[in-house]
């Protein structure tokens, strides 16, 4: 059987990025508090021997910076060699001379966003053009307003969502309270510094960034034993999928626009391909360079990182059971679902066979083919088979029905059951959770 590609769909979340404003104002928050617990240690004569050295003194090294946000020069990278990445995967596709309707780049209006198509954009095309020494061209990144844009945005579009979100929040921080306050209660008697939880939080917030952004992991990082850090990864996880993954079904059904659109484009080019049309006047990719918050209800709509029995509830709109606590496996973990320049790609191939054309998709996540459980755990199936499994169930919704704030006395009439779910588990976690030991990284 001879498999050609015929149409590649690629989603994208923005390259690495620097702290926002808020929480730059939180990490210089920090840096007080620091200096505080460190005077209030020596004012009562404590030993300074367990404080780690870094901590006295210790400064944000965003400090005094009034912006935040920005894709950073690791980000631009990431994005970079992405673009040289997929035009390497897939060279025939990309053979063609640049055209806009070829080659269909589209961003959110978020600056981030928008610099990450870019930098993707000079990678995919480098060595086509005619500008510097580079051999870069110019090309095309649209994108649409962000107060009516469903497809990219439509988190900030759905009012409901944010009704939920809004409401949800406070249960969130009650299901992660149990770990905070064992970890905090662990800190404090190991390093004789009156933490709060709050202080927790930041810290683990600082780890995060000192390791992604700075490479560096002997400082904040190096407070937290393997098996706390383990404990905050799934903590995040947990609010990931309550807040914007399988928690709730309104996380991902809003991203139906995206989804439909998705399908539409791969009919296209179907139809270009069995009506003949000429290479180079129809579109061949539809690269789309958003957040967190579109690639992953995106990852939930075609059921990734759930296994096949998971995946039957989701499509008669029953509820999962939240990811399981270390020390226990789970499929659901954000460094996996949604890193920074995290991607979701679907490859339409044309494959023929005795004189017959069939139509097959493809998901890649983060560049590798990942298991679809509606297609039998395959990373792959037919056409017809994907439209009628994964992608129909989903399209009986309607954005607009789903988002308008009419549907929100629905909501909060069946909120009760879900938030009784949510607490009986918490109480129940209460009485057992302890940081698992032995837990490798």
């Amino acid at each position: 059987m001879y498999c050609e590609v015929l149409w590649v769909e690629e989603l994208a979340r923005h390259g690495t990025r620097a702290p926002t404003k808020k929480r730059i104002r939180e990490l210089e928050a920090l840096a007080g508090r620091l200096e505080v617990l460190v005077r209030d240690a020596k004012e009562q004569k404590q030993s300074l021997d367990k404080i780690p050295a870094w901590l006295t003194g210790w400064s944000s090294p965003w400090k005094g910076k009034h912006t935040g946000g920005e894709l950073i020069r690791e980000g631009e990278e990431e994005l970079y060699q992405l673009g040289i990445r997929v035009r390497e995967q897939f060279p025939d596709l990309f053979s063609d001379e640049y055209h806009p309707d070829i080659y269909s780049i589209k961003a959110t209006q978020v600056p981030r966003a928008s610099a990450s198509a870019v930098a993707f954009g000079m990678g995919l095309f480098s060595g086509k053009g005619k500008l510097g020494p580079g051999a870069h061209r110019a090309f095309a990144v649209t994108s649409e307003s962000r107060a009516s844009d469903i497809v990219l945005r439509f988190h900030d579009c759905c009012q409901n969502y944010k009704d939920f979100r809004k409401s949800q929040k406070p249960t969130v921080e009650k299901l992660k309270e149990p770990i905070l306050d064992e970890i905090t209660h662990e800190l404090v008697r190991q390093y004789g510094l009156n933490f709060t939880k709050q202080d927790v939080s930041s810290l683990w917030f600082l780890c995060k960034q000192e390791a992604s952004l700075l490479n560096i992991t002997n400082q904040a990082c190096s407070i937290f034993r393997p098996s706390e850090v383990s404990l905050l990864e799934w903590a995040d996880d947990l609010e990931s999928f309550i807040l914007k993954g399988y928690g709730n079904s309104l996380n991902y059904r809003m991203g139906v626009p995206l989804l439909e659109d998705v399908i539409q484009s791969m009919e296209q080019a179907i139809k270009a391909k069995e009506e003949g049309y000429a290479s180079g006047s129809y579109e061949k990719a539809r690269l789309r360079f958003a957040h967190a918050e579109t690639l992953l209800p995106f990852s939930c709509l075609l059921g990734l990182f759930l296994e096949e029995s998971e995946f039957e509830l989701i499509q008669r709109e029953e509820t999962l059971q939240f990811p399981p606590k270390p020390p226990a496996k789970r499929n659901w973990r954000g460094s996996i679902v949604t890193p920074f320049a995290g991607n979701n790609m679907l490859v339409l191939y044309n494959c023929v066979s005795n004189n017959s054309s069939k139509y097959f998709v493809k998901v890649l996540h983060n560049e590798r083919p990942i298991p679809i459980p509606g297609c039998n755990g395959s990373d792959s199936c037919p056409f017809e088979v994907f439209k009628e499994r994964i992608v129909a169930p989903h399209l009986k919704h309607d954005y607009n029905a789903l988002c308008n704030v009419n549907l929100e006395q629905k909501e909060k009439n069946s909120a009760p059951s879900k938030l009784s779910q949510m607490f009986s588990w918490f109480f129940s976690l209460r009485n057992v959770v302890t940081p698992a030991q032995n837990v490798e990284l």
